[in-house]
This record gives C-alpha cells, sequence and structure tokens, in this order.
C-alpha cells in the first residue's frame, strides 16, 4: 500500500510495526530516536531518507508521509499525537492514548478539531479469533449474551520484566498498571458486549513484588545471588534472558535488555542495570493482581482478571448466553448450545500472544486496517475512536473504584 510513514520512537513496538508495514509496501521515510544504535538500525532496515534523535526535531522538517506511528514511552504519547495531527498526519498510536484522563481529552479534541484518523493499538479487535467470535455472537450462537468472563495472563517473567524491572514499575514515570497492560482488555469486553457501562467496580493491588518477601540470603542482583536461592527464583534474570540467549533467542525481550544483543553485552546490563536486579528491592509500586467489574444499562455484567503471577498464554474469555456459552482461547472456540449441543470452530494459531509473536495476528491486522484506511481515506477501517476513548475512560474509572473502595457511577455511559 502506497503509504508514506513517520515513525516516533525505533524500540520494539516501532520496529514491530515498521516491518508489518515494509511487507505491506509501505515506504517508511522518517524516524526519531533518541539512542543512535536504535536509529541506525531502524534506518538501515528500511532505507529510512530521514532519521531525528528527537521526535521535537522531526516535525520541524517538512511533512515526511501522510500518517505516523507513536511509539514512544506513554507519558510522551499526548504531546506527540497533538503536534503530529496539527501538523496533518493521521495517527497509529500506540496504547495508551496517554497516561491520564485530561490528557485523552486532549488527543480526543485534537482529533475533532484537524479531522485526522487515529488507529489506537488496540490490537485483540485485529485478530482473526476477534472475527470469528464476534461472528458467533452475531449470529445468536448463545442467544443474547448476559455476562463475559475475560482473563488476561500476563505471565510471571513478562510481568516481572515489563513492571518490576521495566519501563512501567513505577506508576510516576509510566501508566498504571491497567492501563499499560489491559485497556485493550477493556475495549474487548466493549468489542463483545457494545453496550453502556452503568457501574465500575475494581479490586487488587502489588501483593507478591515486596521486599518483605524476598527469600532469605537473596542478593541484590540475580548474577551475585546464591544458586541455592537464585536456582529456585522464578523470576531469575539468568534464567529468563541468558538461559534464553543460549538457547537460541535474540528477539523480546532480549533486545530491550541489551542491544545489539550479545552475550557480552546481556551480562553487562544484567550486572549494571535493572533487569538484572532481585524483584523484591521494592523499587516498583503497580499493581501485580486486578480484577475490574462492569455492570452494563441492560442488567448484563463482565468481568476482567489482570494476573501478573500467571503463565504465559492466550487470553481466555468466556461468555454466557441466554441460550448457551462458549469459551475462547485465542486459538479455539468452543460452542455449548443448551439444545443444540456442542461444537469446535478451529481458528488457527497466528503467532504467538505475546509481543513476540504479533498478538496472534493482532499486529498485522492493526497495521494493515491503518494502512488502508489512509490509503483510501476510509476511517471506518478502524476501530472508531470514541469506543477507544471509552475504554480509556473506563479504565481511570476502575482505577478510582480501587483506590476508593467503592462502586463507581458512569456518567453518561455511551460516548
Amino acid at each position: 500500500m502506497s503509504v508514506s510513514l513517520l515513525f516516533l520512537g525505533a524500540g520494539n513496538r516501532g520496529f514491530a510495526y515498521a516491518r508489518l508495514a515494509h511487507a505491506l509496501g509501505a515506504r517508511i521515510a522518517g524516524v526519531a530516536e533518541p539512542r543512535g544504535e536504535r536509529r541506525e538500525a531502524f534506518r538501515e532496515a528500511f532505507g529510512v531518507e530521514r532519521a531525528f534523535g528527537d521526535w521535537r526535531e522531526a516535525l520541524e522538517a517538512p511533512p515526511l508521509g501522510e500518517a505516523a506511528v507513536v511509539a514512544l514511552p506513554d507519558r510522551l504519547h499526548a504531546e506527540a499525537a497533538v503536534a503530529l495531527m496539527e501538523r496533518g498526519y493521521h495517527l497509529l498510536l500506540e496504547k495508551p492514548i496517554a497516561p491520564t484522563w485530561p490528557e485523552v481529552a486532549r488527543v480526543a479534541e485534537a482529533k475533532a478539531r484537524t479531522g485526522r484518523m487515529v488507529a489506537v493499538a488496540h490490537v485483540l479487535r485485529y485478530t482473526p479469533y476477534a472475527r470469528a467470535l464476534k461472528a458467533l455472537l452475531r449470529e445468536g450462537a448463545v442467544g443474547e449474551v448476559v455476562s463475559v468472563q475475560h482473563l488476561e495472563p500476563v505471565g510471571h517473567w513478562h510481568f516481572a520484566h515489563s513492571f518490576v524491572r521495566g519501563n512501567w514499575r513505577k506508576e510516576g514515570e509510566s501508566s498504571p498498571f491497567l492501563l499499560a497492560k489491559s485497556v485493550h482488555d477493556l475495549d474487548w469486553l466493549l468489542f463483545l458486549l457494545p453496550k453502556g457501562v452503568r457501574r465500575v467496580a475494581s479490586f487488587g493491588g502489588l501483593y507478591h513484588f515486596r521486599p518483605e518477601r524476598r527469600p532469605e540470603g537473596a542478593g541484590t542482583r540475580c548474577l551475585d545471588c546464591p544458586e541455592g536461592v537464585e536456582r529456585r527464583c522464578p523470576f531469575s534474570a539468568r534464567r529468563i534472558y541468558l538461559e534464553a540467549y543460549a538457547r537460541g533467542e535474540r528477539g523480546w525481550p532480549l533486545d530491550v535488555v541489551a542491544y545489539p544483543v550479545t552475550w557480552e553485552g546481556l551480562v553487562e546490563a544484567l550486572r549494571e542495570g535493572p533487569y538484572g536486579e532481585c524483584v523484591y528491592l521494592g523499587r516498583n509500586d503497580v499493581a501485580d493482581h486486578q480484577v475490574v467489574m462492569l455492570e452494563y444499562e441492560g442488567g448484563e455484567t463482565a468481568s476482567l482478571h489482570v494476573e501478573g503471577l500467571s503463565r504465559m498464554r492466550f487470553r481466555e474469555t468466556r461468555v454466557f448466553g441466554t441460550e448457551g456459552e462458549l469459551f475462547g482461547d485465542g486459538e479455539r472456540i468452543w460452542v455449548h448450545h443448551f439444545v443444540r449441543g456442542e461444537r469446535v470452530v478451529e481458528v488457527g494459531r497466528f503467532g504467538e500472544a505475546s509481543v513476540r509473536g504479533g498478538h496472534g495476528g493482532g499486529d498485522l491486522g492493526l497495521v494493515e486496517a491503518f494502512l488502508r484506511a489512509v490509503a483510501l481515506g476510509e476511517e471506518g477501517l478502524l476501530e472508531p475512536f470514541a469506543e477507544a476513548v471509552y475504554a480509556h475512560r473506563l479504565t481511570f474509572l476502575a482505577e478510582e473504584a480501587r483506590r476508593g473502595g467503592r462502586v463507581v457511577e458512569v456518567e453518561n455511559p455511551r460516548p
């Protein structure tokens, strides 16, 4: 597709979207990335014409295409998104839209004012699995939907990597856990049950990754930890990174720890940087588990479990209706109709559920839809931006409910 793109951010997500866009025929015209090695690697990989050390420099240059991809740290999303739209760019915006509700509203105002298209990276909507599940609900496979249960199994090592040692470990420096990891899970609930939410409740917090749970005799760094303690620890950096390297892995999450990925680079990073620290030092403050409950205007209910202490796998969803129930695990869907019995719908495997596997085809679906929407000028090919904003609104209300220990009433339940 003949669309020219400017990329802000050449980290893992920026590279992932660029690879897909390039394979689909898009022209990567520019990149802004402060880390020199990543910037040059990106430039070489995609034949980029213009490269900048700061995203603000890119906006001072003449427009480099019709659209831009925002893959910057969460705290920069709002400022960059507004500035890009005002310069005439359509946007593929990595989630979250912004880490605070006033900033989300500011981005929404800029979109309405400029008329630009914005695709928020709610990748769950763009998978083959999502299309198959939605089709079943439309055809009435379980009758009227009454209740939905949804599980996001983050994965114990993924949580340790991103939310204890990584960029999202401090809410004040990034986003609340629910927003950073699972705003697109609340969006998924809206996708399955697209009605107005009347009330929101939430529970959870930081349970396990605390100093008082540190094993006796543990070192401050995994490489210095006594072998008898380190080998029993599920969160050992030696296991997560060095043993993965020894198995031949070179992508995420290793390329976040050291870039380019080498044994020497990983060892140095684990000796000096945050990814080698004991997870029980107390340098993180985000929740490691959270439950969100929604009550809809019509009386339907939905719940979301986000679990940091889990086996990493595809998300799992159960839908209960007036005529049956179904269960989906990202690859297949089991349908039990109260009268007609059971059947299984095979969706197929489209990569892993995680970022390194393209989110089960969601990354590709998102990029393809975005490029097509820009090329054809058809915003209807994308998730309605108002839906994405609504998912963010519910996420902030869930955080308000969790922190305040109360049920929050939703004013004006639909956007």
